[in-house]
Protein backbone atom coordinates (compact mmCIF):
# COMPACT_ATOMS: atom_id res chain seq x y z
CA UNK A 1 0.00 0.00 0.00
CA UNK A 2 1.45 3.50 -1.20
CA UNK A 3 2.17 6.03 1.75
CA UNK A 4 0.07 9.15 2.31
CA UNK A 5 2.10 12.26 1.03
CA UNK A 6 3.75 13.71 3.31
CA UNK A 7 3.64 17.50 4.33
CA UNK A 8 6.62 18.43 1.93
CA UNK A 9 6.39 19.51 -0.93
CA UNK A 10 8.91 19.35 -3.83
CA UNK A 11 9.67 21.27 -6.38
CA UNK A 12 11.54 19.07 -8.95
CA UNK A 13 13.34 21.51 -11.75
CA UNK A 14 14.26 20.48 -14.87
CA UNK A 15 15.57 22.17 -18.18
CA UNK A 16 12.95 20.55 -20.56
CA UNK A 17 13.16 17.25 -19.45
CA UNK A 18 10.93 15.12 -17.16
CA UNK A 19 7.96 14.51 -17.69
CA UNK A 20 7.92 15.65 -21.29
CA UNK A 21 10.75 13.87 -22.63
CA UNK A 22 11.98 10.32 -22.63
CA UNK A 23 15.50 10.58 -22.28
CA UNK A 24 18.21 9.26 -19.66
CA UNK A 25 17.71 11.99 -16.91
CA UNK A 26 14.11 11.66 -17.30
CA UNK A 27 14.33 7.93 -16.31
CA UNK A 28 15.67 9.17 -13.16
CA UNK A 29 13.58 11.47 -12.41
CA UNK A 30 10.83 9.52 -12.85
CA UNK A 31 12.80 6.71 -10.35
CA UNK A 32 12.89 9.41 -7.93
CA UNK A 33 9.41 10.71 -8.18
CA UNK A 34 7.91 7.32 -8.32
CA UNK A 35 9.62 6.14 -5.61
CA UNK A 36 9.55 8.78 -3.19
CA UNK A 37 5.93 8.77 -2.74
CA UNK A 38 5.58 10.13 0.86
CA UNK A 39 6.62 13.75 -0.25
CA UNK A 40 4.42 15.67 -2.53
CA UNK A 41 5.76 16.74 -6.33
CA UNK A 42 5.47 19.85 -8.06
CA UNK A 43 7.20 19.23 -10.97
CA UNK A 44 8.64 22.05 -13.67
CA UNK A 45 10.57 22.47 -16.88
CA UNK A 46 12.20 25.47 -18.16
CA UNK A 47 12.88 25.17 -21.66
CA UNK A 48 14.09 27.08 -24.77
CA UNK A 49 12.40 24.42 -26.87
CA UNK A 50 8.84 24.11 -28.09
CA UNK A 51 6.56 22.86 -25.36
CA UNK A 52 5.46 19.72 -25.31
CA UNK A 53 1.68 18.56 -25.74
CA UNK A 54 1.62 16.05 -22.73
CA UNK A 55 3.61 14.67 -20.63
CA UNK A 56 5.59 11.51 -21.88
CA UNK A 57 5.60 9.89 -18.80
CA UNK A 58 2.53 9.06 -16.65
CA UNK A 59 2.20 10.69 -13.68
CA UNK A 60 2.00 9.18 -10.01
CA UNK A 61 -0.60 10.11 -7.52
CA UNK A 62 1.84 11.70 -5.67
CA UNK A 63 2.21 14.79 -7.85
CA UNK A 64 0.11 18.09 -7.29
CA UNK A 65 1.31 19.69 -10.67
CA UNK A 66 3.12 19.39 -13.67
CA UNK A 67 4.03 22.74 -15.74
CA UNK A 68 6.27 23.30 -18.30
CA UNK A 69 7.39 27.17 -19.42
CA UNK A 70 8.90 28.12 -22.77
CA UNK A 71 11.16 30.80 -22.64
CA UNK A 72 9.93 32.34 -25.53
CA UNK A 73 11.85 35.17 -27.87
CA UNK A 74 12.99 38.36 -27.38
CA UNK A 75 11.37 40.91 -27.64
CA UNK A 76 12.10 43.38 -31.35
CA UNK A 77 15.32 45.34 -30.76
CA UNK A 78 13.00 48.35 -31.59
CA UNK A 79 10.38 47.55 -28.66
CA UNK A 80 13.69 47.10 -26.74
CA UNK A 81 15.35 50.76 -27.20
CA UNK A 82 11.79 52.55 -26.80
CA UNK A 83 11.17 50.33 -23.27
CA UNK A 84 12.91 52.09 -20.33
CA UNK A 85 15.18 50.53 -18.07
CA UNK A 86 14.43 49.75 -14.53
CA UNK A 87 16.12 51.57 -12.09
CA UNK A 88 19.30 49.55 -11.17
CA UNK A 89 18.96 47.54 -14.14
CA UNK A 90 21.83 49.74 -15.85
CA UNK A 91 24.14 48.84 -12.78
CA UNK A 92 23.46 45.31 -12.69
CA UNK A 93 24.21 44.54 -16.48
CA UNK A 94 27.37 46.07 -15.45
CA UNK A 95 28.11 44.27 -12.46
CA UNK A 96 26.99 40.95 -14.09
CA UNK A 97 29.34 41.76 -17.40
CA UNK A 98 33.06 42.43 -15.36
CA UNK A 99 31.83 39.51 -12.94
CA UNK A 100 31.70 37.57 -16.08
CA UNK A 101 34.77 38.57 -17.26
CA UNK A 102 36.63 37.75 -13.61
CA UNK A 103 39.30 35.74 -12.85
CA UNK A 104 38.47 31.35 -13.92
CA UNK A 105 38.85 30.54 -9.81
CA UNK A 106 35.48 30.50 -7.68
CA UNK A 107 32.87 33.30 -8.76
CA UNK A 108 33.26 36.65 -8.67
CA UNK A 109 31.08 38.66 -6.02
CA UNK A 110 30.59 40.75 -8.72
CA UNK A 111 28.61 38.39 -11.19
CA UNK A 112 26.64 36.62 -8.38
CA UNK A 113 25.22 40.61 -7.56
CA UNK A 114 24.73 41.57 -10.64
CA UNK A 115 22.62 38.20 -11.47
CA UNK A 116 20.96 38.91 -7.81
CA UNK A 117 19.55 42.35 -8.91
CA UNK A 118 18.85 41.18 -12.52
CA UNK A 119 16.52 38.76 -10.89
CA UNK A 120 14.99 41.16 -8.55
CA UNK A 121 14.24 43.24 -11.90
CA UNK A 122 10.83 41.32 -12.10
CA UNK A 123 7.52 42.40 -14.23
CA UNK A 124 8.73 42.39 -17.37
CA UNK A 125 9.68 39.31 -19.48
CA UNK A 126 12.76 40.71 -20.58
CA UNK A 127 14.55 41.79 -16.69
CA UNK A 128 16.98 43.56 -19.00
CA UNK A 129 14.80 45.91 -21.01
CA UNK A 130 16.25 49.09 -22.57
CA UNK A 131 19.42 48.43 -21.06
CA UNK A 132 22.77 48.40 -24.01
CA UNK A 133 23.97 45.44 -22.35
CA UNK A 134 26.44 45.12 -25.68
CA UNK A 135 27.59 48.78 -24.24
CA UNK A 136 28.09 47.12 -21.15
CA UNK A 137 29.84 43.84 -22.34
CA UNK A 138 32.42 45.82 -24.55
CA UNK A 139 33.06 48.07 -21.60
CA UNK A 140 34.17 45.23 -19.25
CA UNK A 141 35.92 43.62 -22.31
CA UNK A 142 38.34 46.71 -23.12
CA UNK A 143 38.60 46.68 -19.17
CA UNK A 144 39.91 43.60 -18.81
CA UNK A 145 42.07 43.52 -21.54
CA UNK A 146 43.73 46.67 -20.27
CA UNK A 147 43.57 45.42 -16.63
CA UNK A 148 46.95 44.36 -15.21
CA UNK A 149 48.27 41.13 -16.51
CA UNK A 150 45.90 38.14 -14.28
CA UNK A 151 47.72 35.02 -15.21
CA UNK A 152 44.23 34.03 -17.02
CA UNK A 153 44.36 33.60 -21.04
CA UNK A 154 44.12 36.65 -23.15
CA UNK A 155 40.27 37.29 -24.29
CA UNK A 156 39.66 37.11 -28.28
CA UNK A 157 38.70 40.16 -29.93
CA UNK A 158 35.29 41.52 -29.17
CA UNK A 159 33.78 43.09 -32.05
CA UNK A 160 30.64 45.42 -31.95
CA UNK A 161 28.34 42.58 -33.47
CA UNK A 162 30.07 39.84 -31.49
CA UNK A 163 28.62 42.16 -28.42
CA UNK A 164 25.25 42.49 -29.73
CA UNK A 165 25.15 38.89 -30.93
CA UNK A 166 26.30 37.96 -27.09
CA UNK A 167 23.97 40.52 -25.60
CA UNK A 168 21.14 38.69 -27.46
CA UNK A 169 22.23 35.46 -26.12
CA UNK A 170 22.45 36.40 -22.71
CA UNK A 171 19.35 37.98 -22.86
CA UNK A 172 17.26 35.49 -23.98
CA UNK A 173 19.03 33.17 -21.25
CA UNK A 174 18.14 35.14 -17.97
CA UNK A 175 14.47 35.32 -19.27
CA UNK A 176 14.45 32.35 -16.75
CA UNK A 177 14.95 34.82 -14.04
CA UNK A 178 11.31 35.53 -14.22
CA UNK A 179 10.11 32.08 -14.25
CA UNK A 180 7.75 31.61 -11.24
CA UNK A 181 8.36 28.54 -8.83
CA UNK A 182 5.58 26.69 -6.77
CA UNK A 183 5.36 27.81 -3.09
CA UNK A 184 7.23 24.83 -1.76
CA UNK A 185 9.40 23.74 0.93
CA UNK A 186 12.19 22.70 -1.07
CA UNK A 187 13.63 23.22 -4.89
CA UNK A 188 15.26 20.38 -6.30
CA UNK A 189 17.23 21.27 -9.40
CA UNK A 190 18.25 18.93 -12.09
CA UNK A 191 20.04 20.21 -15.23
CA UNK A 192 21.48 22.60 -16.58
CA UNK A 193 21.98 26.64 -17.27
CA UNK A 194 18.98 27.53 -17.33
CA UNK A 195 16.73 25.84 -14.67
CA UNK A 196 19.18 26.86 -12.59
CA UNK A 197 18.95 30.01 -13.44
CA UNK A 198 15.12 29.59 -12.49
CA UNK A 199 16.05 27.67 -9.19
CA UNK A 200 18.57 30.85 -8.17
CA UNK A 201 15.88 33.29 -8.78
CA UNK A 202 13.66 31.90 -7.10
CA UNK A 203 15.66 31.13 -3.97
CA UNK A 204 16.47 34.64 -3.78
CA UNK A 205 12.96 36.32 -3.74
CA UNK A 206 11.21 33.43 -1.27
CA UNK A 207 14.51 31.93 0.56
CA UNK A 208 13.56 28.56 -0.48
CA UNK A 209 16.23 25.81 0.18
CA UNK A 210 17.78 24.00 -2.80
CA UNK A 211 19.03 20.94 -3.81
CA UNK A 212 21.18 20.69 -6.74
CA UNK A 213 21.92 17.18 -8.38
CA UNK A 214 25.06 17.78 -10.62
CA UNK A 215 24.33 15.44 -13.23
CA UNK A 216 25.55 17.41 -16.48
CA UNK A 217 28.92 17.04 -18.51
CA UNK A 218 31.48 19.95 -17.88
CA UNK A 219 29.13 23.28 -18.25
CA UNK A 220 31.84 25.28 -20.77
CA UNK A 221 30.75 22.50 -23.94
CA UNK A 222 30.00 23.60 -26.97
CA UNK A 223 26.62 23.03 -28.01
CA UNK A 224 25.98 21.63 -31.72
CA UNK A 225 24.39 24.93 -32.80
CA UNK A 226 26.77 27.46 -31.57
CA UNK A 227 29.60 26.59 -33.97
CA UNK A 228 28.38 29.09 -36.28
CA UNK A 229 29.58 31.45 -33.66
CA UNK A 230 32.61 33.58 -33.30
CA UNK A 231 35.26 32.46 -31.07
CA UNK A 232 34.34 35.83 -28.90
CA UNK A 233 31.15 34.75 -28.20
CA UNK A 234 31.35 31.45 -27.47
CA UNK A 235 34.02 32.71 -24.95
CA UNK A 236 31.11 35.03 -23.15
CA UNK A 237 28.63 32.11 -23.06
CA UNK A 238 31.13 29.58 -22.03
CA UNK A 239 31.97 31.97 -19.16
CA UNK A 240 28.37 32.83 -18.42
CA UNK A 241 27.33 29.00 -17.73
CA UNK A 242 30.47 28.09 -16.11
CA UNK A 243 29.66 31.63 -13.31
CA UNK A 244 26.27 30.54 -13.28
CA UNK A 245 27.60 27.28 -12.28
CA UNK A 246 29.73 28.92 -9.65
CA UNK A 247 26.86 30.54 -8.15
CA UNK A 248 24.44 28.00 -7.72
CA UNK A 249 27.44 25.56 -6.23
CA UNK A 250 27.53 28.96 -3.75
CA UNK A 251 23.76 29.13 -3.30
CA UNK A 252 22.71 25.37 -2.72
CA UNK A 253 22.50 24.15 0.57
CA UNK A 254 23.55 20.83 -1.19
CA UNK A 255 25.15 19.54 -3.97
CA UNK A 256 24.67 15.87 -4.79
CA UNK A 257 26.67 14.55 -7.62
CA UNK A 258 26.09 11.56 -9.21
CA UNK A 259 29.53 10.18 -9.83
CA UNK A 260 33.16 11.13 -8.56
CA UNK A 261 33.74 12.78 -11.68
CA UNK A 262 30.72 15.08 -10.85
CA UNK A 263 32.04 15.40 -7.75
CA UNK A 264 35.22 16.65 -8.69
CA UNK A 265 33.68 19.08 -11.12
CA UNK A 266 31.81 20.82 -8.51
CA UNK A 267 35.17 21.41 -6.10
CA UNK A 268 37.05 22.70 -9.37
CA UNK A 269 34.19 24.74 -9.35
CA UNK A 270 34.07 26.65 -5.61
CA UNK A 271 31.35 24.09 -4.41
CA UNK A 272 32.37 23.85 -0.69
CA UNK A 273 33.26 19.96 0.02
CA UNK A 274 31.09 20.10 3.26
CA UNK A 275 28.27 20.57 1.03
CA UNK A 276 28.79 18.00 -1.73
CA UNK A 277 27.03 14.48 -0.95
CA UNK A 278 27.59 11.79 -3.91
CA UNK A 279 24.72 9.50 -4.64
CA UNK A 280 25.31 7.18 -7.81
CA UNK A 281 23.01 6.67 -10.26
CA UNK A 282 20.42 4.18 -9.83
CA UNK A 283 17.84 1.54 -11.60
CA UNK A 284 15.80 -1.44 -10.11
CA UNK A 285 16.75 -4.60 -11.23
CA UNK A 286 13.20 -5.85 -11.88
CA UNK A 287 13.30 -3.45 -15.03
CA UNK A 288 16.70 -4.74 -16.42
CA UNK A 289 16.87 -8.36 -15.96
CA UNK A 290 20.05 -10.90 -17.15
CA UNK A 291 19.16 -12.68 -20.47
CA UNK A 292 20.63 -15.19 -22.20
CA UNK A 293 21.28 -13.86 -25.96
CA UNK A 294 18.33 -14.15 -28.09
CA UNK A 295 20.13 -14.58 -31.58
CA UNK A 296 23.29 -16.05 -32.44
CA UNK A 297 23.49 -13.63 -35.17
CA UNK A 298 26.27 -10.63 -34.42
CA UNK A 299 24.27 -7.54 -33.29
CA UNK A 300 25.15 -4.20 -31.40
CA UNK A 301 22.61 -2.17 -29.01
CA UNK A 302 23.47 1.76 -28.88
CA UNK A 303 20.94 3.84 -26.60
CA UNK A 304 20.36 7.31 -27.25
CA UNK A 305 17.87 10.00 -28.57
CA UNK A 306 19.56 9.74 -32.11
CA UNK A 307 19.98 13.45 -31.73
CA UNK A 308 22.97 15.95 -33.58
CA UNK A 309 24.20 15.97 -29.75
CA UNK A 310 24.11 12.16 -28.52
CA UNK A 311 26.94 10.42 -29.92
CA UNK A 312 25.32 8.60 -32.83
CA UNK A 313 27.83 10.04 -35.42
CA UNK A 314 30.63 7.83 -33.64
CA UNK A 315 28.84 4.90 -33.54
CA UNK A 316 28.10 4.93 -37.18
CA UNK A 317 31.24 5.68 -38.38
CA UNK A 318 32.53 2.78 -35.92
CA UNK A 319 30.15 0.25 -37.46
CA UNK A 320 31.02 1.05 -41.23
CA UNK A 321 34.62 -0.99 -39.74
CA UNK A 322 32.48 -3.13 -37.66
CA UNK A 323 30.07 -4.35 -40.37
CA UNK A 324 33.34 -4.88 -42.58
CA UNK A 325 34.93 -7.56 -40.60
CA UNK A 326 32.15 -9.33 -39.07
CA UNK A 327 29.68 -9.29 -42.37
CA UNK A 328 25.80 -9.81 -41.18
CA UNK A 329 26.11 -7.40 -37.93
CA UNK A 330 23.33 -5.41 -37.06
CA UNK A 331 23.57 -2.28 -35.51
CA UNK A 332 19.85 -1.96 -33.03
CA UNK A 333 19.73 2.01 -32.03
CA UNK A 334 17.14 1.71 -29.10
CA UNK A 335 15.66 4.48 -27.45
CA UNK A 336 15.55 7.23 -30.25
CA UNK A 337 12.98 9.65 -29.64
CA UNK A 338 10.33 11.02 -32.34
CA UNK A 339 11.77 14.57 -32.67
CA UNK A 340 15.06 13.17 -33.86
CA UNK A 341 13.61 10.26 -35.90
CA UNK A 342 14.18 12.29 -39.22
CA UNK A 343 17.93 13.29 -38.50
CA UNK A 344 18.55 9.61 -37.27
CA UNK A 345 17.50 8.05 -41.00
CA UNK A 346 19.86 10.92 -42.66
CA UNK A 347 22.76 9.81 -40.63
CA UNK A 348 22.04 6.36 -41.50
CA UNK A 349 21.43 6.74 -44.87
CA UNK A 350 24.73 8.35 -45.00
CA UNK A 351 26.69 5.44 -44.29
CA UNK A 352 25.36 3.40 -47.37
CA UNK A 353 24.26 0.73 -44.70
CA UNK A 354 20.56 1.53 -43.77
CA UNK A 355 19.57 -2.16 -43.95
CA UNK A 356 21.81 -3.31 -41.18
CA UNK A 357 20.90 -0.53 -39.08
CA UNK A 358 17.15 -0.67 -36.94
CA UNK A 359 15.48 1.52 -34.99
CA UNK A 360 13.25 1.50 -32.29
CA UNK A 361 11.79 4.24 -30.35
CA UNK A 362 12.30 3.98 -26.73
CA UNK A 363 10.30 0.78 -25.84
CA UNK A 364 7.34 1.54 -23.12
CA UNK A 365 9.15 -2.18 -21.56
CA UNK A 366 12.92 -1.32 -20.31
CA UNK A 367 13.29 -5.57 -20.54
CA UNK A 368 13.53 -4.64 -24.26
CA UNK A 369 16.21 -2.11 -24.64
CA UNK A 370 19.29 -4.66 -24.72
CA UNK A 371 18.22 -7.60 -24.66
CA UNK A 372 18.27 -7.60 -28.87
CA UNK A 373 22.31 -7.31 -28.81
CA UNK A 374 24.97 -8.77 -27.87
CA UNK A 375 27.29 -5.96 -27.42
CA UNK A 376 26.32 -2.99 -25.85
CA UNK A 377 28.55 0.38 -27.15
CA UNK A 378 28.02 2.78 -24.77
CA UNK A 379 29.11 6.17 -26.58
CA UNK A 380 26.55 8.94 -24.66
CA UNK A 381 26.15 12.60 -25.33
CA UNK A 382 27.83 15.20 -23.38
CA UNK A 383 25.05 16.30 -21.77
CA UNK A 384 24.16 12.34 -20.70
CA UNK A 385 24.27 10.95 -17.10
CA UNK A 386 25.76 7.67 -16.63
CA UNK A 387 22.24 6.38 -16.63
CA UNK A 388 21.82 4.13 -20.03
CA UNK A 389 25.62 2.78 -19.16
CA UNK A 390 23.98 1.85 -15.31
CA UNK A 391 20.91 -0.09 -17.57
CA UNK A 392 23.28 -2.15 -20.47
CA UNK A 393 25.21 -3.40 -17.08
CA UNK A 394 21.91 -4.61 -15.03
CA UNK A 395 20.94 -6.08 -18.29
CA UNK A 396 23.97 -8.57 -17.83
CA UNK A 397 25.60 -7.31 -21.61
CA UNK A 398 29.23 -6.86 -22.21
CA UNK A 399 29.90 -2.85 -22.79
CA UNK A 400 32.44 -1.05 -24.64
CA UNK A 401 32.40 2.51 -23.71
CA UNK A 402 33.90 5.85 -24.83
CA UNK A 403 36.17 6.79 -21.77
CA UNK A 404 34.50 10.18 -21.34
CA UNK A 405 32.91 11.29 -17.78
CA UNK A 406 32.17 9.01 -15.37
CA UNK A 407 32.40 5.70 -17.56
CA UNK A 408 35.19 4.66 -15.98
CA UNK A 409 34.28 4.72 -12.52
CA UNK A 410 30.82 3.31 -13.56
CA UNK A 411 32.03 0.61 -15.51
CA UNK A 412 35.12 -0.37 -13.62
CA UNK A 413 36.76 -3.96 -14.64
CA UNK A 414 33.78 -5.47 -15.90
CA UNK A 415 34.33 -4.15 -19.66
CA UNK A 416 36.64 -2.56 -22.38
CA UNK A 417 36.85 1.65 -22.27
CA UNK A 418 38.27 3.25 -25.54
CA UNK A 419 39.31 6.90 -26.00
CA UNK A 420 36.86 9.08 -27.50
CA UNK A 421 36.71 10.71 -31.11
CA UNK A 422 38.34 7.44 -32.30
CA UNK A 423 35.72 5.20 -34.28
CA UNK A 424 38.51 2.67 -35.50
CA UNK A 425 39.83 1.74 -31.61
CA UNK A 426 35.52 1.50 -30.68
CA UNK A 427 35.20 -1.24 -33.78
CA UNK A 428 38.11 -2.78 -32.62
CA UNK A 429 36.92 -3.43 -29.44
CA UNK A 430 33.54 -4.56 -30.23
CA UNK A 431 34.53 -6.67 -32.91
CA UNK A 432 37.17 -8.55 -30.22
CA UNK A 433 33.94 -8.91 -28.34
CA UNK A 434 31.42 -10.02 -31.03
CA UNK A 435 34.25 -12.75 -32.12
CA UNK A 436 34.74 -13.84 -28.09
CA UNK A 437 31.31 -15.52 -26.83
CA UNK A 438 33.15 -16.85 -23.92
CA UNK A 439 34.16 -13.14 -23.37
CA UNK A 440 31.47 -11.73 -23.74
CA UNK A 441 29.20 -13.87 -21.18
CA UNK A 442 32.15 -12.83 -18.51
CA UNK A 443 31.92 -9.25 -18.91
CA UNK A 444 28.29 -9.69 -19.10
CA UNK A 445 27.91 -11.16 -15.64
CA UNK A 446 30.74 -9.37 -14.14
CA UNK A 447 28.96 -5.68 -15.16
CA UNK A 448 25.78 -7.39 -13.75
CA UNK A 449 27.16 -7.74 -10.43
CA UNK A 450 28.73 -4.73 -10.02
CA UNK A 451 25.13 -3.02 -10.94
CA UNK A 452 23.55 -4.81 -8.31
CA UNK A 453 26.16 -4.09 -5.65
CA UNK A 454 26.71 -0.47 -6.24
CA UNK A 455 23.47 0.69 -8.80
CA UNK A 456 20.63 -0.25 -7.78
CA UNK A 457 17.02 2.30 -7.17
CA UNK A 458 16.36 1.39 -3.16
CA UNK A 459 19.95 3.22 -2.74
CA UNK A 460 19.19 6.44 -4.30
CA UNK A 461 15.83 6.80 -3.32
CA UNK A 462 16.88 6.34 0.78
CA UNK A 463 19.66 8.80 0.15
CA UNK A 464 16.92 11.48 -1.58
CA UNK A 465 14.50 10.83 1.22
CA UNK A 466 16.49 11.59 3.75
CA UNK A 467 17.94 14.62 1.85
CA UNK A 468 14.55 16.05 1.33
CA UNK A 469 14.14 15.07 5.06
CA UNK A 470 17.16 17.60 6.43
CA UNK A 471 15.87 20.22 3.70
CA UNK A 472 11.79 20.26 3.54
CA UNK A 473 11.60 19.50 6.76
CA UNK A 474 9.90 22.47 9.49
CA UNK A 475 12.40 23.48 11.66
CA UNK A 476 12.05 21.53 15.26
CA UNK A 477 10.29 23.42 18.17
CA UNK A 478 12.49 25.74 20.07
CA UNK A 479 13.24 24.16 23.38
CA UNK A 480 14.27 25.91 26.72
CA UNK A 481 15.66 24.90 29.94
CA UNK A 482 15.30 26.82 32.95
CA UNK A 483 17.91 26.61 35.51
CA UNK A 484 17.49 28.62 38.89
CA UNK A 485 20.96 29.79 40.89
CA UNK A 486 18.79 30.15 43.96
CA UNK A 487 15.22 30.02 45.14
CA UNK A 488 12.74 32.69 44.37
CA UNK A 489 11.60 34.27 47.59
CA UNK A 490 8.59 33.49 49.02
CA UNK A 491 6.40 35.38 52.09
CA UNK A 492 4.37 31.93 52.24
CA UNK A 493 5.55 28.63 51.41
CA UNK A 494 3.55 26.99 49.31
CA UNK A 495 0.61 24.04 50.03
CA UNK A 496 2.46 21.63 48.05
CA UNK A 497 6.17 22.28 49.23
CA UNK A 498 5.12 22.27 53.14
CA UNK A 499 3.42 18.74 52.33
CA UNK A 500 6.59 17.43 50.78
CA UNK A 501 9.01 18.70 53.58
CA UNK A 502 6.53 17.77 55.77
CA UNK A 503 5.98 21.62 57.40
CA UNK A 504 2.42 20.08 58.28
CA UNK A 505 3.43 17.34 60.48
CA UNK A 506 3.72 19.11 63.78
Amino acid sequence: MNPTPSRERICLLTGGGYPYRRDALGGWCRTLVEGLRRFRFELLTVTDRELPSAPAYPLPFNVGSARAVALGRDPARSERRRAAAPDGAAEAAALLCRGLLGDDDPVTAEFADGLRRIAGLAGTPDPLTGVPLADALLDAWRGRQTAPETGSAPLPRLSVRDARTAATLLRHAMRALNVPLPEVELVHCVGGTTPLLAALAGRWRSGTPLLLTEARAPVPRQRPAEDRLSIAVRTVLRRFRTAVARTGYAEAELIAPLSTYHHGWALEHGARPTRLVQVPAGVDPRDYPGAAELSEAPAVVWAGSGGPDSGLGLVLEAFIEISAAVPGTVLHLVGVTAAHEEHCAQQIERTGLGRAVRLHPLPADPRDRYTVGQVVAHVPGPADPPYRLVEAMMSGRPVVGVDVGPAAETLGDTGLLVQPDDPSELAIAVVALLRDPGRRRAFGDAARQRALSHFTVDRVVRVYGALYTDLAAPPPAAAFELALSRTAPRTTTPATVRWLTGENSA
